[in-house]
């Protein structure tokens, strides 16, 4: 892969200003090898193991253009927010590194990650992209993959996308499969991520927006009329109710059953894809249904490189960041090891166009609304979860009572 980046332009700045000021700054070639070839110094960058070999070739071409050498530190994902939060500060952390925007939140309180400065090049990435990954009117990273769900159909068993929730129940039924639909939960905390569609479709947010659409923390939206209605939707559905939502089928019994055929319809990411497509199913991926009669919005998640606010080398980072991370080379080329739809508009333009379920999965994701990246969420989830089981599993009592209650435990621990 050699990356073709917008603009070479910043190539010699960077060299002259890293020469100037980094530490171990050395020649990298012989004397008639000129500008190109002379060290600049050095950025390290986290990226996991999936991402590793992607960052790779990018980090070569951008060695072999700038001088700046690049080291990649192979971290478990999941490790990476906390680590980054605890060493930045102590000058031990990277320059650059891969992570999920909704730690935004955390990473902006902390102090540890800065502003990246795309310039014209945001207007490259979709939209949702940028909003994910901006924080108090700023862009702390350069986005590079979307994830959302969306209602992967088999086609054999219904042929045609449902209209709305209710008819989704009716296909699903009359195709006369063990189950109508599929949707994995826990059996204590059910699965508020897969059901916000349905909940939005009642016109009940978690968070209300300031006018710039970021979210609002202190505008407490779920406990509203609408997520009072979708309280008693839920127990309609659950263990009292049709018993369509079943706390005891979790995530892979949901998968196994969807590739088993006993369902045309299951509610996922694209990471069940692989596993339905090995098993010969004829996929489709179709819009959430409405339950509330409102739009089904699914969260995005929205994965990208930030830059540390210690960063010595901001320049370089930053060039590496916007001109190659933000290249359509490596954003399709992340995409391919990952699957994840490209966040760069031209590279995902051709996912779609190549991939009917990649195009399914990004129909879906023009109604997403990023997942909210302000520490208040950090709050929200636990009480939302065990609310929306005790509601599906008919314990607990009235549903519109233990939701109200969970809206006031929740602006409890928030304020």
């Amino acid at each position: 892969m050699k990356v073709n980046k917008r603009s070479i332009a910043a190539f010699g700045a960077i060299a002259a200003v890293s020469a100037l000021t980094l530490v171990g700054c050395a020649s990298g070639g012989d004397a008639d090898s000129g500008e190109e070839n002379e060290s600049a110094g050095e950025i390290t960058v986290w990226v996991d193991a999936d991402r590793a070999g992607v960052l790779e070739d990018a980090a070569k071409d951008f060695t072999e253009d700038t001088g700046v050498a690049v080291n990649l530190v192979q971290k478990e994902f999941g490790e990476i927010r906390d680590q980054f939060v605890q060493q930045v500060p102590t000058g031990e952390g990277p320059d650059v590194a891969v992570g999920a925007h909704d730690w935004l939140g955390t990473l902006v309180t902390n102090g540890v990650v800065a502003p990246v400065e795309l310039g014209d090049a945001s207007g490259d990435f979709e939209q949702v992209a940028i909003d994910a990954w901006s924080y108090d009117g700023q862009v702390y990273g350069v986005p590079y993959a979307i994830e959302n769900i969306g209602l992967l159909r088999n086609t054999d068993l219904v042929p045609e996308a449902p209209t709305s929730y209710d008819d989704m129940i009716a296909k699903g039924q009359a195709a006369g499969t063990e189950y109508a639909f599929l949707v994995g939960l826990d059996p204590e905390a059910a699965d508020p991520y897969h059901l916000y569609p349905f909940q939005t479709s009642f016109g009940a947010p978690v968070f209300g927006s300031n006018p710039d659409g970021s979210y609002n923390a202190g505008d407490l939206q779920i406990g509203n009329a609408g997520g009072q209605a979708f309280a008693q939707w839920l127990a309609s559905q659950g263990a009292a109710g049709t018993g369509v939502l079943n706390t005891n089928i979790s995530g892979d019994l949901a998968r196994e059953n969807f590739v088993a055929g006993k369902s045309p319809f299951f509610l996922t990411g694209p990471w069940n894809v692989p596993a339905a497509e090995e098993a010969g199913l004829n996929l489709a991926v179709d819009p959430i249904p409405s339950a509330g009669g409102q739009a089904a919005q699914p969260f995005a998640g929205v994965q990208g490189f930030f830059l540390s606010s210690e960063s010595e080398n901001k320049l370089a980072a930053t060039e590496f960041l916007v001109n190659y991370i933000g290249s359509e080379e490596v954003q399709t080329a992340l995409y391919e090891v990952g699957g994840r739809t490209p966040a760069l508009t031209s590279a995902y333009e051709a996912a779609v166009a190549a991939d009917p379920i990649t195009a399914g999965f990004g129909t879906v994701g023009t109604d997403a609304v990023p997942m909210p990246s302000i520490p208040e969420m950090g709050s929200v989830w636990q009480y939302w979860g065990v609310t929306e089981g005790a509601i599906i599993n008919g314990s607990g009592g009235d549903p519109v009572e233990l939701w109200n209650k969970m809206s006031s435990d929740i602006q409890g621990a928030i304020q």
